[in-house]
């Protein structure tokens, strides 16, 4: 939670509301001066949370549900900061959707920030998302088909596993508000929606949003890191300059997964089927197949520890699979590697399906429509249309489609000018 309050033109006061962990972590996100204060606040007690755990990279998934309660129990301890900050406008999290009720009591502004996809917030989070339900909540045929009025575009529906997994979202635990109804409850009592995107890349999501919502709704950007910097560990700059240039495949999903220890021996052994040179970054001990690391010696790394960025920078990294979160996948595109998709969970099958389906900048990996299956053939399928069959029709029109993308997220002259318009809109709404 952030609020600001606008001293001058140019000077403004950022004040964040964080629990005693993160402040660390914040403060090495930024240079902090004089005009950003970073406030701790205490998460309150509820059975079953850790108390040391303030954040849900740590946390199972059980302990998320404990999370929020602890979160709707924060509001008396919330007021009376706000209350001696007077900032002029906060922006919250979804979780926190009782933030814009008691802001409205003192007079403040505010603005629910999603860092997620305005795909996936116009599939997900849309009271248009209830019509025509006929149960309490939406079912798995519901699920996979857009909400009623959602924009007309390549991308149509879901698989049944996609749909299952979304459900999740719908489902009251320990009888607090869903995440659905927390994220909805935000956006209608908000003084306006604020989006990590812009129209360039989901102009029809964004409009949806707007109409669904009928206020403001504001774009940061795609908010496109620095490129990473530092010197690559010699061991792996060693490696990746014995093969040629764009010739190895780069498999990871940070550091949850979300596969089965089956698909993961899928996935190994599908990396080994392409012929090309791989760098995998799991933990597959006890789900090789016998002999497979003796096979693949020289030609693929297995690694299950942490992996420096510049690795993906270097010229030698053809093709990465990537799990499709919304702030890799832009990160990818900065890149020249071109992308194979196998989204895991939530909002990453409709992150997918913007690249694939409506930007046409990278190639979703086929499964099975009802539990979400993949071969090793259908790694093997991907990872040709990108990397070897580059003058078919769907070989050209990624790549063509990746450099256009690329050429619009390094561009630092419409970076800032998405930057400096949100300002603008930031002020005339004071």
């Amino acid at each position: 939670m952030a609020g600001g309050e606008v001293k001058e033109i140019h000077a403004v006061i950022i004040s964040f509301l964080t629990p005693p962990s993160n402040v660390l972590r914040i403060k090495s996100s930024f240079l902090v001066t004089s005009t950003i204060q970073i406030i701790p606040i205490q998460i309150p007690k509820v059975q079953d949370l850790p108390p040391h755990l303030h954040n849900t990279s740590e946390m199972t998934p059980a302990m998320h549900e404990l999370l929020k309660e602890a979160l709707d129990l924060m509001q008396p301890q919330i007021k009376p900061l706000l209350s001696e900050l007077r900032p002029q406008l906060v922006f919250f999290h979804f979780a926190h959707h009782w933030v814009p009720k008691l802001c409205s009591q003192l007079g403040i502004k505010t603005f629910a920030f999603s860092i997620l996809s305005a795909i996936s917030g116009a599939y997900v989070t849309v009271p248009a998302r209830f019509i025509g339900v006929e149960t309490e909540d939406p079912t798995i045929d519901d699920l996979k088909k857009p909400p009623c009025s959602y924009p007309q575009t390549s991308f149509t529906s879901l698989k049944a596993f996609q749909a299952q997994d979304l459900s999740y979202v719908y489902k009251s635990f320990n009888g607090r508000p869903a995440v659905y109804h927390r994220a909805v409850d935000g956006f209608n009592s908000c003084s306006a929606i604020l989006l990590k995107s812009c129209n360039e890349m989901e102009g029809p999501y964004v409009d949806f949003i707007k109409t669904q919502y009928q206020k403001p709704v504001l774009l940061t950007g795609p908010l496109t890191p620095d490129p990473p910097s530092g010197v690559l560990d010699e061991k792996w700059a060693t490696w990746l300059a014995q093969h040629p240039p764009k010739s190895i495949i780069f498999c990871s999903f940070g550091s949850k997964t979300f596969l089965k220890y089956d698909q993961l021996k899928e996935l190994a052994t599908g990396l080994e089927l392409t012929g090309f040179p791989f760098f995998f970054v799991a933990k597959l001990d006890r789900v090789l197949p016998k002999g497979f690391m003796e096979a693949i010696k020289g030609g693929g790394v297995v690694h299950s520890g942490w992996v420096q960025q510049l690795m993906l920078a270097h010229e030698s990294v053809g093709c990465c699979i990537y799990h499709s979160g919304f702030s890799s996948i832009m990160e990818a595109l900065m890149n020249d590697y071109q992308l194979v998709l196998l989204p895991l969970k939530e909002d990453q099958f409709l992150n997918s399906k913007l690249v694939a389906e409506d930007m046409k900048a990278g190639v979703e990996m086929s499964r099975r429509e009802e539990d979400g299956y993949f071969s090793k053939e259908n790694i093997k399928e991907a990872v040709e249309t990108v990397m070897v069959d580059v003058d078919k029709e769907a070989g050209v029109s990624i790549r063509q489609n990746h450099i256009k993308w690329k050429d619009f997220l390094l561009n630092a002259e419409i970076q800032d000018k998405l930057i400096s318009n949100l300002v603008e809109q930031l002020k005339a709404m004071l």
